[in-house]
């Protein structure tokens, strides 16, 4: 058995593909328009698997975007996609600078939590030990859920 994906119902594609792309830094590695079943499908890896996910088609994010208007709820229930990330603070500033709130800020130096346009939680953690604690993500306070 092997992971292939997980699939993630969005209801605006070029939002969701602002999110995921333009502002997470994921790569769109391919896509499917499907008329008859009238959806798309847009693949999406994380850059340090990107090389893996083109030769085998995994770890990957299906988005599935159906065409005929439908409202999705609980995105919490899903419960949350998780990244390591170089430097949480640096990837937590530049969501912020691009207009991504950080739900849960990172506060002890190696978790926060940000969520996608449709309530997806995605969870950032720092690659190897905690940083030391700094400000402003010692002093600030969590923004909704997560």
């Amino acid at each position: 058995m092997r992971y292939l994906h997980t699939m993630v119902r969005v209801r605006d594609l070029d939002e969701s593909l602002d999110f995921y792309v333009g502002k997470m830094g994921l790569i769109e590695t391919r896509r499917t328009e499907n008329e008859k079943g009238r959806f798309t499908l847009v693949f999406l890896s994380a850059s340090d698997d990107l090389e893996t996910a083109t030769e085998t088609k995994a770890p990957l994010i299906e988005l599935t975007f159906n065409w005929d208007p439908e409202t999705y709820t609980g995105g919490r229930n899903f419960g949350h996609l998780a990244y390591e990330v170089d430097d949480i603070y640096e990837t937590c500033r530049a969501l912020m600078e691009k207009g991504v709130v950080i739900n849960r800020p990172p506060r002890d130096g190696n978790m926060a939590f940000v969520k996608s346009p449709d309530n997806i939680s995605f969870e950032l953690l720092q690659k190897g030990p905690a940083k030391a604690p700094e400000e402003p993500w010692v002093s600030m306070q969590n923004t909704g859920s997560w």
